[in-house]
């Protein structure tokens, strides 16, 4: 049963179209169907938190023209708690509004923030991590990230070293972060592959509402004011008129930059439960299954021949045959077709002209 102060965030205002013809810049990757499971990346999202948290405690944050596509994908959440940002300003902003805004409703609050487009294999283990650290940032006042353990010399990704030599008294698989990395070079990935004491940045947070604010009112005065200024008007009718007005005015830079590089009591739980953020067709084909010729297929009506190592999606449509292939990409969707060398996947922007 999720405990009463437990709060989920996603933040879901990306405008993103990797996943092209699929994904568009009007309906981005986290509201469409990639796994083919009948659920958006979204919907799976919430999915992953039942019995962690309750409905009435999620809360949304979003691009204004995605207001509707949430409520309709996740109509159990209230509608009040889909919070709308007026213009992209990183992950910092967004993060300190939504917890000014919960911290007027619940002062108790234990947030976790995940973003909306990433997937997990493994959800009982997920939902074992996510509790054993909620539990930890409920009796401390430590902000706490998750890092994922590296399976390969990922360069797509950003890293966080931790300091394994001793683990938190409360939590014996927590210890503190020494270091956050840029997204490196090859060589550099493969030599944190061989320290055990690297692990990817999943961009996913858990923390106690009153840290969180009071980290953006040390590290971040300006950003925290704007938020602190608003704070008669979160819950009423005149709240989407003052963030219109006032969220502008925040810097735009992600909250790695903004609190976890600067504060003290910054905590990593290293885990293990299969996970991507998505961020292309070749990192879908990866997490997904394989015929034994290394095809991955989502579709109930495609037949392949003579076809290796490609990822063929196609949901809608009556029979499609793929013969002769290998390393390619075969997306359809709403009358757009993409086929697509997994190598050049890159230019797909510039080929569909939604970049």
């Amino acid at each position: 049963m999720a405990q009463v102060n437990n709060h989920l965030v996603i933040m879901a205002g990306g405008v993103g179209s990797r996943f092209w013809p699929m994904s568009t810049t009007d309906r981005p990757k986290q509201f469409i169907d990639v796994l083919g499971t009948g659920r958006t990346l979204l919907q799976l999202t919430l999915d992953r938190f039942a019995g962690i948290v309750d409905p009435e405690n999620v809360w949304i944050v979003t691009n204004m023209k995605y207001a509707d596509i949430v409520h309709e994908q996740l109509p159990e959440v209230p509608r009040t708690n889909i919070l709308c940002e007026p213009c992209r300003r990183n992950t910092a902003p967004c993060i300190a509004y939504v917890s000014w805004r919960i911290k007027k409703k619940d002062s108790k609050a234990n947030i976790v923030v995940t973003p909306s487009d990433h997937i997990v294999m493994d959800t009982m283990e997920f939902k074992r991590v996510i509790a054993q650290c909620m539990k930890f940032t409920g009796e401390t006042d430590a902000v706490l990230t998750l890092g994922m353990k590296p399976s390969r010399p990922e360069t797509g990704y950003g890293y966080i070293q931790a300091d394994l030599s001793y683990s938190s008294p409360r939590n014996k698989e927590i210890y503190r972060v020494d270091s956050f990395r840029e997204k490196p070079d090859l060589e550099t990935a493969l030599r944190y592959i061989k320290n055990k004491s690297y692990f990817w940045n999943a961009g996913i947070f858990i923390w106690n509402v009153n840290t969180i604010v009071n980290a953006f009112r040390v590290y971040q005065p300006a950003m925290s004011k704007i938020f602190d200024d608003m704070m008669d008007v979160y819950g009423t009718e005149h709240e989407q008129e003052e963030i219109d007005r006032r969220f502008p005015e925040c810097e735009s830079i992600s909250v790695d930059y903004a609190i976890m590089e600067k504060a003290e009591e910054i905590f990593v739980c290293p885990a293990d439960f299969g996970w991507s953020d998505l961020g292309t067709w070749g990192s879908l084909l990866m997490q997904t299954k394989h015929d034994m010729y290394g095809n991955s297929i989502i579709g109930d009506n495609i037949s392949v021949y003579d076809t290796s190592n490609c990822i063929i999606h196609a949901m809608n449509e009556k029979r499609v045959v793929v013969q002769g292939l290998d390393g390619y990409i075969v997306a359809e969707e709403d009358g757009r077709l993409l086929i697509c060398q997994l190598a050049e996947e890159q230019r797909i922007k510039q080929f569909s002209g939604e970049g």
